[in-house]
């Protein structure tokens, strides 16, 4: 039986900014679209295909998993294990929530309504300040996504050249607070709202984005922009790993372990076959076009597939890293007291 762990509210401010930063840059593709939830039942016909072949299998685990925003490229690898059947190979019946405006998938896995979620170590880190006892089993994304993104031509080479600029960003962000303090930024500070209209207006503007995302639609618009990763800063956080809680891996281990070698096993798939996951995608998300998730397919291939993950394989997570982000979440003071970040993520479940 699952448990549901008490919320401190004071901790619960802190952490519904993270949420929302983790969504920052990725605005669904109509304001209407709602989060939603859609099992086995719905997929497409090659996933039905996959699952006939598994319907004789009456001891598949009920599991479920919610994202970390509305479905879209950058969860395409969860996305192709379901239709694909990797879930059920690994005897997993599996649901996916879709996550979005108002669904804090922190809460839903701490509270035992969800088995699995998707998030940022930075997230995990101060989750577990506030008592709740999450746990990264799957760093997906090597480097996140996000970005400070600038019309192109701008000259802007490293993160001094922000300086005297207006720039368009969430108050309090982690990232901004010790980019600020790193680089000794002096800027004009806006707050970032996710509309780019303002960004689009002014040639000397910086905004933060999700460099998978934004760069496409202003594109469309006649707008071309480059970016700075986030990571390049020495911000470098795990982005879309997968979590779960410590009572998770200490009842259902083997759940755990079919769970993440089914979705990296997804991954994998994703990154040559990714067209062929984009009308399951949409299912989840019917405002999601296809030459979105088609850019986005191809802008986040090295932040998954490269750096440690090209020797190591996807999901690949290391101590050294993990440090790194506390030290820096004390530094802005968004941490108050040190911890033992190997209890914050594990690695004993991804496919040797």
């Amino acid at each position: 039986m699952k448990k549901s762990y008490m919320i401190k509210g004071a901790g619960m401010t802190a952490m519904a900014g993270l949420v929302l930063l983790s969504a920052c840059g990725e605005e669904p593709a109509n304001e209407n679209v709602e989060a939603t939830t859609v099992n086995g039942n719905n997929e497409s016909d090659e996933a039905n295909e996959v699952n006939e072949e598994n319907s004789g299998n009456e001891e598949l685990i009920e599991v479920g998993q919610v994202t970390n925003w509305y479905a879209q490229a950058e969860q395409g690898g969860q996305f192709a294990a379901h239709m694909m059947g990797f879930y059920e190979d690994e005897g997993l019946d599996m649901t996916i929530q879709a996550g979005g405006g108002g669904v804090s998938n922190t809460q839903l896995v701490a509270s035992g309504q969800q088995d699995f979620g998707m998030g940022s170590s930075d997230e995990i880190l101060l989750a577990r300040e506030d008592g709740i006892p999450l746990v990264a089993i799957a760093g997906i994304f090597q480097q996140s996504p996000q970005a400070l993104m600038f019309h192109k031509g701008q000259d802007i080479e490293d993160f001094t050249d922000l300086n005297g600029r207006d720039v368009y960003v969430s108050p309090g962000a982690g990232f901004w607070e010790f980019m600020k303090g790193e680089f000794d930024l002096d800027v004009n500070e806006y707050s970032y709202t996710g509309d780019s209209t303002m960004f689009m207006e002014n040639e000397e503007a910086v905004s933060q984005s999700y460099m998978t995302s934004e760069p496409y639609g202003l594109e469309q618009q006649g707008v071309e922009v480059d970016w700075l990763l986030n990571g390049e800063s020495g911000f470098e956080v795990y982005g879309n790993l997968l979590f779960t809680t410590e009572e998770m891996i200490e009842e259902q281990p083997e759940v755990v372990q079919a769970y993440v070698e089914a979705s990296v096993a997804g991954w994998e798939y994703y990154k040559d076959n990714h067209e062929e996951v984009q009308s399951f995608i949409q299912e989840y998300n019917p405002e999601m076009s296809t030459e979105q998730l088609a850019y986005s397919a191809e802008a986040l291939q090295p932040l998954v597939y490269e750096y440690d993950a090209e020797d190591h394989g996807v999901g690949y997570m290391t101590e050294e890293r993990w440090q790194s982000v506390m030290k820096i979440l004390l530094d802005i003071d968004l941490l108050t007291e040190e911890q033992d970040v190997t209890e914050a993520f594990n690695t004993e479940f991804l496919p040797q």
